[in-house]
């Protein structure tokens, strides 16, 4: 079907004339959608591949943005507006087996690619805490609509698995590589138990907590809200810290083959916590606080470990744009990993003095 016909199958307040894309999504197909005197809309096809349950991943994201809108003082602007089918679903399904779902588009906004300095990313880390805190009371179940994600011991079971099949025959030539998960796996393993116990309570999180996910108001460059919700799930709130400050916080890009540019910006990483601990910092546990600087690490860690294992497996998942790829990513991020843990003591005096 086109995707104006597609459109057309939503409960859209005014008939919808045109539709355009937008961006180049990795994952989903997103359109703006213009209707007959009425307000935008964003369309998209929502990738069954990487989310193989999508209703489930909308009811997810409809009792989100509903539990926020009850507590913000503009419901419109200040988190996502799902817009049903016709039917009532938060989705709709095409003949061809293609998910699509529609939401409001919230005008006089923008978005940024890059925390190119302090403020910016502690306005991020703003939109992130101010997220979870409003979240923080959220007590329905939420379905977990990618297995395992950021789950190290699910991690390791593949990456068992990974190094037993070969794939690709590169195992021989890693040993290097393959020393720096071994050498981490306790620690890591550690960390996800308290988890697992619930020493580290679990909550709503984000789980894509980048830059460009964070949506600013145009006029007054405040933030309004975080966007992207589709792997909104219950974890620890640590998991969404660690994301966000491996994104912001490395020197350079993920996949720099120049290792010896990466590196944590310590300026930045503080500007961000800054920003997430005056939203979050009288809602989180004793606990969370002390294993606040170790999530990064945590993380990064992770991301060394699956990018590995996608060049093990002979480069399946993540997309490449030459046959070495993977390998570049995953060193590039072990240096990022080595400067977090070179870094560690004065990451944790940071956090420390932001508590107070």
């Amino acid at each position: 079907m086109e995707t104006l016909s597609i459109a057309k199958q939503f409960a859209l307040a005014a008939r919808p004339v045109a539709v355009k894309p937008l961006g180049e999504g990795f994952i989903n197909d997103t359109f703006v959608v213009e209707s007959d005197g009425g307000p935008r809309y964003l369309l998209q096809r929502k990738n069954h591949n990487v989310f193989p349950d999508v209703p489930a991943m909308m009811d997810n994201i409809v009792a989100v943005t509903e539990h926020i809108k009850a507590k913000v003082t503009d419901p419109m602007r200040e988190t996502l507006s799902v817009v049903p089918a016709k039917d009532g679903k938060p989705y709709y399904r095409d003949p061809d087996g293609n998910y699509w779902a529609v939401c409001l588009f919230i005008e006089g906004t923008r978005t940024f690619d890059k925390a190119d300095s302090a403020e910016l990313a502690r306005q991020g880390g703003i939109g992130i805490g101010r997220f979870q805190a409003l979240l923080s009371d959220f007590d329905r179940p939420l379905a977990e609509v990618i297995k395992g994600f950021h789950d190290i011991r699910w991690r390791f079971v593949q990456w068992d698995a990974s190094l037993a099949a070969d794939k690709a025959g590169r195992v021989k030539d890693l040993k290097e590589e393959i020393s720096w998960i071994e050498s981490r796996r306790d620690r890591m393993l550690g960390f996800w138990k308290m988890v697992e116990d619930g020493e580290l309570p679990r909550s709503v999180t984000h789980n894509d907590t980048k830059l460009s996910n964070i949506l600013f108001d145009a006029k007054s460059g405040k933030v309004l809200c975080a966007i992207d919700l589709d792997t909104v799930m219950s974890s620890t709130a640590l998991n969404d810290v660690g994301d966000a400050i491996r994104s912001y916080a490395n020197k350079t890009f993920e996949d720099d083959p120049d290792y010896s540019a990466v590196g944590i910006d310590l300026e930045i990483y503080a500007a961000w916590m800054a920003g997430y601990l005056s939203e979050r910092k009288d809602s989180l546990s004793e606990k969370e606080k002390e294993w606040l600087a170790f999530a990064p690490l945590y993380i990064t860690y992770e991301q060394v470990l699956r990018f590995l294992m996608d060049y093990i497996d002979g480069d399946t998942y993540y997309k490449i744009k030459y046959p070495e790829h993977n390998l570049v990513r995953t060193r590039s991020q072990y240096a990022l990993l080595q400067s977090m843990e070179a870094e560690y003591p004065e990451m944790q005096r940071i956090v420390k003095d932001l508590l107070g």
